[in-house]
C-alpha cells in the first residue's frame, strides 16, 4: 500500500502544527500562548494518534476541553487584500476561481471508482479500507496546489488563510471529530441495546413504518443532542437500524445507512449543538439573531425528514 489514510492524517497534522505556531508568533492576539497550545495538541491527535495510549490521549483531549471551556482560543490579526483587490482579482480570474472547489469531487470520485484496484509496483496505491477518505485527502491537496498555481500565491500564504480560518471557526473546528468519538463511545457502553429495548416497548416493532419511522426520527433527534450525525449513527443504527430493520425486517443495509445519516443530517440543521454549521456562520454574519440560521433551515430540515422516511420505507425493503 502506497497511500493510506494515516499519510492523509500527517498533512493534515502537519497544517494544523504550522498553525499552531503562527498563533505562538502573533503578538497580537492576547491569548496566542493558550490558543498555539490547543492548535498544537490538535496537530497531535493527527500525527502521533497511533503511537499514542487511549489513555493520554483522553488527558489531551480533555487539556483541549479545559483550554476551549475558558475561553483559551483568541483570534489574532490578519492581513486581508481590501476588497477592490479581491474584486479586482477575481474579475480577472472569472470563473477559474471555481475550479479548485470542483476539482475536489472530481478526483474523489475518480479515486474512489477508478483506482480502487489500481497497483503501482505490485503496491495497491490507495488504502481500500478507506479509500473514500484517501481520495478526499489527495483530492484537497491537488485542488491546493491548482489554486497556489491559479493565483500565484507562494510560500505561507495558504497556510495563513488557514489559519484566518481556524482563527474564525474556533473551538468548533474540533466537534466533529470530537462528537464522532462520542458516538463510537456511546455504541461501545451499549446504549445502542437501551435505545432498541425503549424502542421495542414502546412501538409494535412488527410494524415496518413504524420501525423506519422511529429510525429516522430518532437519527435526527438524537442529532440534535449530539450536535453532530456522526455521533448519532452508530447508536441508532446498533439499536434500530440492523437490529430490526435490516435483521428483523431484512432490509437492506446500505439503503439504512445512507438515508439514516441523511435524516441524521436533518437534526444537524435544527440544532445550536452543531456550533460549526449553525452558530459560528451567525457569528461570521454578524446576525442579530445567533439561532436565525437555524430558524431559516427548520422548515427545511422538517420537509426532508419527512421525505427521507418515506424514501427508506419504499427502498430499503
Amino acid at each position: 500500500m502506497l497511500i493510506s489514510l494515516d499519510h492523509i492524517y500527517y498533512v493534515l497534522g502537519a497544517l494544523i502544527a504550522v498553525v499552531a505556531l503562527l498563533s505562538f508568533l502573533d503578538k497580537n492576539n492576547p491569548k496566542r500562548l493558550l490558543t498555539g497550545t490547543f492548535w498544537g495538541l490538535y496537530s497531535i491527535v493527527f500525527l502521533f494518534g497511533t503511537m499514542i495510549s487511549p489513555v493520554y490521549m483522553g488527558v489531551l483531549v480533555i487539556a483541549m476541553a479545559v483550554i476551549a471551556g475558558f475561553g483559551g482560543v483568541g483570534t489574532g490579526r490578519h492581513e486581508e487584500a481590501t476588497l477592490e483587490q479581491r474584486t479586482a482579482k477575481a474579475r480577472k480570474l472569472g470563473n477559474w476561481l471555481l475550479m479548485p472547489a470542483l476539482l475536489i469531487p472530481a478526483v474523489t470520485v475518480f479515486g474512489t471508482l477508478g483506482l480502487k484496484d489500481f497497483k503501482l509496483g505490485g503496491l495497491q496505491l490507495l488504502e481500500k479500507a478507506n479509500l473514500t477518505l484517501v481520495s478526499l485527502g489527495i483530492a484537497c491537496v491537488l485542488a491546493l496546489v491548482f489554486a497556489m498555481l491559479l493565483t500565484r500565491d507562494k510560500g505561507l500564504q495558504p497556510v495563513r488563510e488557514s489559519r484566518r480560518l481556524f482563527d474564525a471557526i474556533g473551538w468548533a473546528a474540533v466537534l466533529p471529530q470530537m462528537l464522532a468519538t462520542l458516538g463510537a463511545l456511546f455504541a461501545a457502553a451499549g446504549v445502542g441495546e437501551v435505545v432498541a429495548g425503549l424502542v421495542s416497548s414502546a412501538i409494535p416493532v412488527d410494524n415496518r413504518f413504524m420501525v423506519v419511522l422511529a429510525y429516522g426520527v430518532g437519527m435526527a433527534l438524537f442529532t440534535m443532542v449530539m450536535g453532530n450525525a456522526f455521533a448519532a449513527f452508530p447508536v441508532m443504527a446498533a439499536g434500530i437500524g440492523l437490529p430490526l430493520i435490516v435483521q428483523m425486517h431484512g432490509g437492506n443495509a446500505a439503503i439504512v445507512a445512507s438515508i439514516g445519516m441523511l435524516s441524521g443530517y436533518c437534526g444537524t440543521l435544527m440544532t445550536p449543538m452543531a456550533a460549526n454549521f449553525n452558530i459560528v456562520p451567525a457569528a461570521l454574519l454578524d446576525l442579530p439573531d445567533k439561532n436565525g440560521v437555524i430558524k431559516a433551515q427548520v422548515p427545511t430540515a422538517l420537509i426532508l425528514l419527512t421525505v427521507n422516511i418515506f424514501l427508506m420505507y419504499f427502498l430499503v425493503f
